[in-house]
């Protein structure tokens, strides 16, 4: 699958060159055309910031069977895709988000080059905190960070450690994932200092004593491709799981209900959606996932819901990681997931005046 460049997309969309349109750079709009902040003072009086993470796991030309590249571009393309919207008005719920939600774009995280061809400790944890560091000026700013990535820890970790660190009380989680993420160590750099791909949330319950797995749901894992000692541990503190099987049985409506233990006495919560949980049950092939794609995938109204329901409940962060790589349509669907999440999030403050 080829992705079509800027200039054809945007020759789609517009016909003749915008002129005033925000650009990150030349081949990068802002999400949904919304303002471009530039420095953390931009941020004052802002509800929600949304930050770019380039940051890929591995060190070859390949990651998961495609070229590392089309990983990389995700947080671009997604932007790009946003363009194609005129507002933020969502006619399902009859709501221009943006006229209830003050969101500006802040740009990506910085990212040395070199990080995409030597992993060591030094410079994972680099891009970790060049992410961490605009999701800490979100939250200076009483804004919700969501970031657009693609692997840990930098778009996964570096949003629930600034959360945790800030919050007095406990962090609950809403997770969706193909796989749980929870081995003893990441076989990226095999440090277990790193919450890197394989391990980042089982790193993140390790270093975050605020954060209870008894507050952590789980949605979307299947198949035969965890280890049962690991699955078995979180399940025996409390973590609430809800494989696809059962969200097949119980239906979508359900499974929103069943959102409620990562709220229940919490002060926080954070919200994680892994895109390899549509594993090609969304509008594309699950191919384009390349060994990471599983049977019994999630669809993307299943993901949107329990996204637009998050938004009802409240969240404090969000992030994304390995969003599918080359479809323009799936680019999109990431662009209704947030959007979906804010106009939940927008409905919840009217019902509450």
């Amino acid at each position: 699958m080829t992705y079509r460049t800027w200039d054809e997309i945007k020759h789609d969309v517009f016909e003749d060159d915008p002129d005033d349109l925000p650009m990150i750079d030349e081949e990068t709009p802002t999400f949904m055309r919304l303002p471009h902040a530039k420095t953390p003072g931009d941020l004052d009086g802002a509800d929600v910031v949304i930050i770019g993470s380039t940051y890929v796991a591995g060190t070859g030309d390949l990651l998961w069977s495609v070229d590392r590249r089309e990983w990389a571009a995700a947080a671009r393309r997604v932007r790009q895709q946003s363009a194609r919207y005129p507002s933020g008005y969502v006619q399902e719920f009859d709501i221009d988000v943006f006229e209830h939600l003050n969101v500006v774009d802040y740009g990506d995280a910085y990212l040395d080059p070199a990080t995409h061809y030597t992993k060591t400790y030094d410079t994972v944890i680099a891009a970790q905190r060049g992410v961490e560091e605009k999701v800490n000026d979100a939250l200076d700013a009483g804004a919700v960070p969501i970031v657009i990535g693609q692997n840990s820890p930098a778009s996964s970790y570096a949003i629930a450690k600034p959360i945790a660190e800030r919050t007095d009380g406990t962090v609950g989680v809403v997770s969706l994932d193909t796989h749980w993420d929870i081995r003893a160590i990441d076989d990226d750099t095999n440090d277990p200092r790193i919450a890197g791909a394989a391990a980042w949330k089982a790193k993140m319950y390790e270093f975050q004593d605020n954060m209870p797995i008894s507050n952590l749901v789980e949605i979307g894992e299947r198949g035969m491709i965890e280890e049962k000692e690991r699955v078995r541990m979180f399940l025996e503190a409390g973590a609430h799981f809800y494989p696809m099987w059962k969200v097949r049985r119980i239906g979508v409506e359900a499974l929103c209900e069943g959102l409620r233990p990562a709220y229940d006495g919490t002060d926080a919560v954070y919200a994680h959606f892994d895109m390899d949980v549509l594993g090609g049950a969304g509008p594309t092939s699950g191919d384009i996932l390349g060994n990471l794609a599983e049977p019994l995938g999630m669809t993307d109204y299943e993901v949107i819901r329990v996204a637009h329901e998050v938004g009802k409940r409240g969240f404090d962060g969000m992030s994304f990681i390995c969003i599918p790589p080359g479809s323009e349509v799936i680019y999109r669907t990431i662009v209704y997931v947030i959007m979906y999440m804010l106009a939940g999030k927008a409905l919840a403050s009217l019902e509450a005046t």
